[in-house]
């Protein structure tokens, strides 16, 4: 059973007579210049209501949440807390009245303690000015108590959590503010699936204390695990709202595309050919350790694993990022040494980050540069670039791939996840990659998004592209590979056919490293 609240954290106690929602938004609209971008939205969220607020990139997720936040105010409509008209003119006021944001880039102060961090702008004070060291600690120790078991210690420092641990963080401050409603928006995009299941348990207890939940992400799996009720928004309009349990992956991927989605895994026909890419005792320090691949031309081979069983560094390794310590890589038959990343792409081996925005993309820079960064050469005239050159380049992968975007000189920062992937793929395919080492390659895009790039895959392996696929999405794997291998520990496992399957052998796989004795 859930603790209650203590006095002075958390929701703010309400009349059992008061019988309105949580939070109710009606009629909201918000425009930009001629960009509508919000269109008479409807959201009713209860109390202690986890609520799944969905929708592809672009449908107004973001901009509804800002209205809520005080970032925004909107040109129409009403919105209440508790109630009560609730009009905030500023973040300030929203998180004063209860309302606050945690976004998946944090803002916490890592050289600080969890306790500081938890009171940073509120600390409470004694006469003379000087901070009550012991009242810091009653609140930080309440905000951390609804937090159930695997809160953090309120004297680490946030420098030294693990990403899971500083969010918890964040949701302590927000107690200790008196949330009532705490938004989190793509919350578990970059943790694993323990620290996930714990966040998981940490809004389980939240709801359980009447704290009102708004969860936003691209992973309907997720959704259906700690949601009670979803709203969908397509193009800036409330499209459906109803009970998770009721429903499921399917009827919302239909909201959201504003279509009939008979599959979320479009299979393209392919079929594998000649053995192109080996690896061989392939092992770095510490991981991975001693890894046997073999993948053939029109092949996707998953690799399933835990964050942290090496499978990010099995591809750092392969390409060349990070030393490698024993082993051997063969490319069509004949041993290819590489001293670094250039090697392997005049090779024919590309890679496509985890981490697009850090090490993918250059997000400042424009579509055209970024795709054709490393291979300069073709659209080369008289040793400048031409700019004709790359606009046609740009052109040609953009109708291949399904790219949207404005003009090929707009910053690819200003594109969505979804098509910010298709410029990091059309790079590698403008080097003319035909190994082609994908890690987690539709994290942070939305469903829409990740059909496509399904479908992409298959495209490749159809025209004789091998396809190295990392992925903590276990029906991911499932849905569009061949074959699937699990790593554990450094170690992997034998890939067998996709169908030979299942999520439980998967994970039980990745957990105990029960496939490893078939390697």
């Amino acid at each position: 059973m859930a603790e209650a609240v203590p006095p002075g954290i958390g929701v703010q106690a309400l009349s059992p007579s008061v019988q309105a929602p949580r939070l109710r938004m009606q009629g909201v609209t918000k425009s930009f210049g001629p960009i509508t971008a919000l269109d008479g939205v409807d959201l009713v969220v209860e109390p202690g209501e986890v609520h799944a607020l969905l929708g592809e990139n672009g449908a107004g997720k973001s901009t509804l949440m800002k209205v809520l936040s005080g970032a925004h105010a909107p040109d129409e409509g009403t919105l209440e807390l508790d109630g009560q008209p609730y009009a905030p003119r500023g973040p300030v006021e929203a998180r004063d009245a209860g309302v606050a944001m945690i976004y998946q880039e944090l803002n916490l102060a890592p050289a600080l303690t969890v306790e500081e961090n938890i009171v940073l702008g509120t600390e409470p004070s004694r006469s003379g000015g000087r901070i009550d060291r012991a009242e810091r600690r009653s609140i930080a120790a309440k905000a951390l108590g609804l937090l159930g078991p695997g809160a953090p210690d309120p004297a680490a420092r946030v420098a030294d959590l693990s990403p899971a641990a500083r969010q918890l963080v964040e949701v302590a401050r927000a107690l200790a503010a008196q949330a009532r409603v705490i938004v989190f928006d793509e919350p578990t995009s970059s943790l694993g699936r323990g620290d996930a299941e714990q966040l998981f348990s940490c809004v389980r207890t939240l709801a359980a204390n009447g704290v009102s939940v708004i969860w936003i992400s691209h992973f309907l799996e997720e959704v259906a695990d700690v949601a009670a009720a979803f709203t969908v928004l397509r193009d800036g309009k409330t499209v459906g709202a109803g009970e998770v349990a009721s429903t499921g992956p399917d009827h919302w991927v239909s909201l959201m595309a504003g279509r009939s989605v008979e599959e979320l895994f479009p299979r393209v026909p392919h079929e594998p050919g000649e053995v192109l890419l080996e690896l061989d005792g392939l092992s770095a320090d510490p991981v991975p350790s001693g890894v046997g691949i073999t993948l053939r031309r029109g092949e996707i081979l998953g690799i399933s694993g835990l964050v942290g069983a090496g499978r990010t560094e099995l591809l750092r390794a392969l390409f060349a990022l990070d030393p490698v310590v024993a082993g051997e890589v063969r490319i069509a038959g004949a041993v290819a040494a590489a001293k670094g990343p250039a090697d392997r792409l005049a090779q024919g081996v590309g890679l496509l980050s985890e981490d697009r925005k850090v090490e993918g993309l250059a997000l400042n820079l424009s579509i055209a540069t970024n795709l054709c960064l490393s291979r300069p050469g073709p659209v080369l005239r008289r040793g400048m670039f031409s700019r004709a050159a790359q606009s046609r380049a740009v052109a040609d992968w953009a109708s291949r791939l399904g790219l949207r975007f404005s003009s090929p000189w707009q910053s690819v920062g200003e594109l969505s996840g979804g098509n910010q992937q298709k410029v990091a793929i059309a790079r590698l395919l403008h080097h003319d990659c035909d190994v082609l080492l994908f890690d987690e390659p539709t994290r942070g895009i939305d469903v829409g998004a990740k059909v496509e790039v399904y479908r992409l895959m298959g495209e490749l392996a159809a025209s004789g592209k091998a396809l190295l696929v990392v992925s903590s999405y276990n029906p991911e794997l499932l849905g569009v590979c061949d074959r699937i291998a699990v790593m554990h520990r450094g170690r992997l496992g034998e890939a067998r056919p996709s169908g030979q399957w299942t999520e439980h052998e998967l994970l039980d796989a990745a957990t105990r490293g029960a496939d490893l004795e078939h390697a």
